[in-house]
């Protein structure tokens, strides 16, 4: 990591890197009792470290309440975070203004999980699209509509479907949608929060390949976070794994999955089904449950499950270190 020139805003880091988010935490307060004092946290995000180059995509993996989601929204600061650094073009974001972030919004967009949920039913596509634009005043009425028509046929729908609402498309089509929407800014970095986790299978590549092709026409970068490793596998340039709130280990999409160092990695990989059946191939089975983030174990998070887990472990939170070139891990004995 590049040296911090001061506690502000600004930071000398990389230009080709993007977006650097240091040291990431979130935590939910637990509310109870007559007077709903806070009686714990939840504690989502916990010391979250990575960055993104300009036009690659890092794609955040990990079981299904790792903190993927509210680490993507709290990098955006749709959700505000607990403590970190949140670094946008050198800019610590989480030190600015509602009216910086607000402008800063035109450069940082997202595509929602649920292509149901995230339209609103009573708007037509025309106006879901042109909403961005509307809020941030770009152009006049006449340049807007010529826009919303432009993205429909960018994102493989037809000018003709601008005044039909979201119930009148499938899946697909409303996530190609939502995918206008995001793009409505010229935006220079995509968070997409499992885009295609609700497709069929057939639709998730056609998702997934038009989000490339967009990537490599508009030089997006993506932070793309789904809990399906051959979709994080088939996008990604880079893979974070999470689990518990913790960054686990970071790689090349093409190392991470050949030669996997964190225990915790090695058997969520051994999870990925293989084409060939009579292929031999061992999977790892963790014993016990997920810990609750209300009270994570002390040390490394993983420990209780562990397979090579010693007392180092149970007491000491190993850091995020590179063990390899451009291979990071959290990881005492790899």
């Amino acid at each position: 990591m590049s040296a911090v020139l001061d506690n502000t805003e600004q930071k000398e880091i990389d230009p080709n890197v993007l977006l650097s988010v240091q040291d990431l935490t979130k935590h939910f307060p637990i509310t109870g009792g007559l007077f709903s004092r806070v009686v714990g946290e939840v504690k989502a995000v916990d010391g979250v470290s990575f960055d993104i180059k300009r036009g690659e995509t890092l794609g955040l993996v990990g079981e299904s309440g790792c903190g993927k989601t509210t680490t993507g929204r709290t990098v955006l600061r749709l959700i505000e975070p607990t403590s970190g650094h949140i670094y946008f073009e050198g800019k610590d974001i989480t030190k600015v203004s509602k009216q910086e972030m607000r402008n800063l919004r035109r450069e940082m967009q997202i595509v929602f999980q649920d292509p149901f949920g995230s339209l609103n039913p009573r708007m037509s596509v025309g106006e879901i699209i042109e909403e961005p634009l509307v809020i941030h005043r770009i152009g006049n009425n006449q340049e807007r509509q010529k826009r919303v028509r432009e993205l429909l046929e960018v994102v493989g729908l037809s000018a003709y479907h601008i005044r039909r609402y979201p119930h009148e498309f499938s899946g697909g089509q409303r996530q190609r949608i939502g995918i206008a929407r995001a793009l409505a800014l010229n935006p220079k970095l995509v968070v997409a929060d499992e885009p295609v986790s609700a497709l069929d299978v057939s639709i998730q590549s056609q998702i997934l390949n038009l989000m490339e092709d967009l990537q490599r026409e508009f030089g997006l970068t993506y932070l793309f976070i789904a809990h399906g490793l051959n979709v994080i596998r088939h996008i990604s340039d880079r893979v974070g794994v999470m689990y518990l709130g913790v960054m686990m280990e970071v790689a090349d999409a093409d190392e991470i999955y050949k030669h996997p160092l964190h225990p915790y990695t090695e058997a969520l990989f051994s999870a990925i089904p293989m084409p060939n059946p009579a292929a031999r191939h061992e999977r790892i089975i963790l014993q016990g449950d997920v810990p609750s983030p209300v009270n994570p174990p002390s040390g490394c998070r993983f420990h209780t499950r562990c397979p090579i887990a010693q007392e180092q472990c149970k007491v000491e939170r190993p850091p995020l270190k590179e063990s390899a070139p451009g291979h990071w891990v959290a990881c005492h004995f790899r």
